[in-house]
């Protein structure tokens, strides 16, 4: 058994201060934290900043900053899981080693990885976004028709639409049937679907309190994406674990995110990323184009105000929308609106892996944890442009860069 040691390393574990050391791995798992460790193999980090693996919490690796219906349509079917594994090297390059998959792919594409076929972050998955109909995960179109996009019902993947509380929990546990392990809902409309507004709240509270039940019955976890106020709240209440987006959440919802200990993913740079399309001459429906201008000011108050209150953060990009292997690009944006480095840095590694209930196996640099470590150029913790400075990403112990 090889052991291979990181040596002289400016070393953030993933909770508090930095200190020098050197990091011992052994079978995929980190064996010792210290100074003067040996071994068998090891990487001079002097001068260098040695962190876990960090963590996307809202990608889709199923499309790929182009969401356009052309594009949906005139992509063979099958040609969707190669471009995923692509996606999901891309990302690992970029330092993400633990992703959740928030919609798009499915059990096939989580074992591939898991079975050493494909190289990719560790994943959670939840195959769809359960939506009301008429919700932001309803492709009904006026022509009686559906637009094509990336959770489109496939043996792999159950259709998202439900109504009621009997629905609710046939169509949850299809999920579970079907390998989920987190239960993705929208709890108000959204950006990207042309027939829903973004300030709407959706799903009743006997729906939502539903949902919670039978995912909490099966050992599961809830995400809500959630844009209104209203729906922020209805979440909150059925006991939804994190927020995703939060583009509208007002002084009450803080609180009560406060109170409950729920999480908020920002996603800061997913109405960048629409934009950024939009500019680039990507064919998108206008409705779409004009909501994400018009979400871009108050999504970066409402975020910065959660953090200044003592919300708990869990990095998410929700690459996709965006180009997969840009990640890094959503640390500056949290520091922008507030964060220190540090804290930065925390919601990208140990906070995300609480969020994802696998905090005793990812997310910490101390034994007995998996040995998932980025290698960065330079000793700082300036987060601005991260992207560069990854030097070198290492999962279970094995370098892939």
């Amino acid at each position: 058994m090889t052991r291979f040691v990181l040596t002289n390393g400016l070393i953030f574990d993933g909770r508090g201060e930095p200190s020098v050391g050197d990091i011992a791995m052994e079978d995929g798992l980190v064996v010792d934290v210290g100074s003067g460790l040996d071994g068998d193999e090891s990487i001079d980090c002097t001068g260098k900043l040695v962190t876990p693996g960090l963590f996307d919490c809202h990608v889709h690796f199923m499309v790929d900053g182009d969401f356009s219906p052309n594009t949906h349509a005139d992509t063979p079917f099958s040609l969707r899981f190669y471009l995923a594994a692509e996606r999901m090297k891309r990302t690992l390059l970029a330092g993400v080693t633990t992703v959740r998959d928030a919609g798009g792919s499915d059990l096939g594409i989580k074992e591939a990885r898991d079975l050493g076929l494909i190289q990719g972050p560790r994943m959670q998955i939840s195959l769809t976004m359960l939506s009301q109909t008429g919700g932001h995960g309803d492709s009904w179109q006026v022509s009686g028709g559906h637009m094509p996009g990336l959770m489109d019902e496939h043996p792999g993947c159950p259709d998202p639409i439900v109504n009621g509380p009997d629905e609710m929990r046939k169509k949850v546990r299809e999920l579970v049937r079907a390998g989920a392990d987190v239960i993705k809902c929208a709890t108000s409309g959204g950006v990207l679907s042309t027939r829903s507004n973004p300030q709407h709240p959706h799903f009743s509270s006997d729906e939502l309190d539903t949902m919670v039940a039978e995912a909490n019955a099966a050992g599961l976890f809830v995400m809500a994406h959630a844009q209104a106020a209203q729906g922020i709240k209805n979440a909150i209440r059925a006991g939804i674990r994190s927020i995703e987006h939060g583009i509208w959440l007002d002084d009450e919802a803080i609180e009560m995110m406060l109170e409950a200990g729920t999480y908020l993913v920002p996603t800061l740079i997913a109405p960048m990323g629409v934009l950024d399309a939009a500019d680039a001459g990507m064919d998108l429906p206008e409705p779409v184009v004009n909501k994400a201008r018009a979400v871009v000011r108050d999504h970066r108050e409402s975020v910065g105000r959660a953090i200044e209150a003592g919300v708990k953060i869990a990095m998410g990009t929700d690459s996709g929308v965006s180009r997969h292997g840009q990640n890094m690009r959503e640390l500056g944006e949290m520091a922008k609106l507030g964060m220190t480095p540090l804290q930065v840095f925390e919601s990208s590694t140990s906070i995300a892996a609480e969020l994802m209930g696998i905090e005793d196996e990812v997310g910490t640099l101390r034994p007995g944890m998996a040995a998932d470590v980025v290698i960065f150029s330079g000793d700082d913790f300036d987060v601005s442009e991260l992207g560069p400075r990854v030097e070198t990403v290492i999962q279970a112990g094995s370098v892939v860069t």
